[in-house]
């Protein structure tokens, strides 16, 4: 064998390995490295399930993964766009308690689906934008005017409700649709979620109003130096949670085919932010995907499925979703390089 030969074989392997290590950069820049290790979690926890309990591949139970974290993640993407924007929404589960009590209500007084629907989204948004102008106009920080306004939606479902279920909207065909109906062999729930998050990506990703949202969330002063109206900003993405939080009162209405003032919405806040900060949403703002958030969403789909499936107690739920939101955090924390409170620099 010739010298030129024997040289050809290491170079050979160097440019296919240059060209593997190209690939898999170019890879990683493309999904990014935390969509990547989500799927990689999403793949390990579904290979786990599977292998304990084979039902869980059953196509009914995968469709009930689906319709199951629509409600919540129609509102994890609406979370998202309020932590990029340097905020919270901690009352986004009572306001979709609240439209769902409305909604099935004001469909069994006026026996109109149509109505039930609107009267749940115009809610929404009062209640969004009471939330934004209390937060610009009262001067009260995000955290603590949605929280005082989570109790105040809540018990305002409990009064006009009695703190009982309302209406019954299994009969009609629109509800039931919504709930109960596919498309494609996809369930309408799935696709309203699969909407909206797409809706958003696209102006996040392309339009001015989202590259003006990532900059109010990653440096507030320059932005406003810049001429972006934050004030007016704040006030319309909380006036769109509303009427997504309307959204998913509507969804919550049909699945359940009642108005759910507390039973259905209890918990959902929790599992928003969850999402949206296990999906990359630094919780100071400016950085954050939905393509993120919604494979964190389906994620705790998944995990919440499969405790349910393997027999685990359903209050251990609460607590895996606690730890995820803890490291999810604490990964945000280790990534920024920001010094942990209390620790020497």
């Amino acid at each position: 064998m010739s010298t030129s030969q024997t040289e050809s074989t290491p170079q050979s392997g160097q440019e296919a390995a240059s060209k593997s290590g190209g690939f898999f950069r170019a890879l990683v820049a493309r999904v990014g490295v935390q969509n990547l290790s989500l799927i990689v979690a999403l793949i390990l926890l579904v290979t786990l399930i599977g292998s304990q309990n084979q039902n869980f591949f059953r196509p009914q139970n995968l469709l009930s993964i689906g319709t199951a974290i629509a409600v919540f993640g129609v509102l994890a993407i609406v979370q998202t766009v309020v932590i990029l924007l340097g905020g919270l929404d901690i009352s986004v589960g009572s306001m979709a308690g609240l439209t769902s009590v409305v909604s099935a209500m004001i469909f069994t007084a006026a026996s109109s689906s149509m109505i039930g629907i609107a009267s749940a989204l115009l809610l929404g948004l009062l209640c969004g934008l009471l939330n934004g102008v209390i937060i610009i106009y009262g001067r009260v920080n995000a955290v603590i005017a949605t929280l005082a306004m989570l109790a105040a939606y809540k018990g305002l479902a409990q009064l006009i409700s009695g703190g009982r279920s309302q209406g019954y909207t299994g009969s009609d065909p629109i509800f039931t649709a919504i709930g109960r109906g596919t498309f494609a062999g996809i369930p309408i729930l799935i696709w309203i979620f699969l909407l909206i998050a797409l809706a958003t990506h696209i102006v996040l990703r392309y339009t001015d109003i989202g590259r003006n949202i990532y900059a109010i969330g990653g440096n507030p002063v320059a932005a406003r130096l810049s001429g972006i109206n934050i004030n007016r900003y704040i006030i319309g993405i909380y006036a769109y949670v509303g009427i997504v939080a309307g959204i998913a009162g509507v969804l919550l209405t049909a699945r359940t085919g009642s108005g759910q003032p507390v039973s259905g919405s209890e918990g959902l806040e929790l599992d928003a932010i969850t999402a949206a900060a296990l999906g990359g949403a630094v919780l100071t703002g400016g950085k954050g995907s939905i393509p993120g958030t919604v494979l964190a969403v389906i994620l705790l789909g998944v995990l919440s499925n499969g405790l349910t499936v393997l027999g685990v107690n359903s209050f251990w739920q609460n607590v895996a979703k606690g730890a995820l939101l803890v490291v999810a955090v604490i990964i945000q924390q280790r990534r920024s390089g920001q010094r942990a409170v209390g620790l020497p620099a």
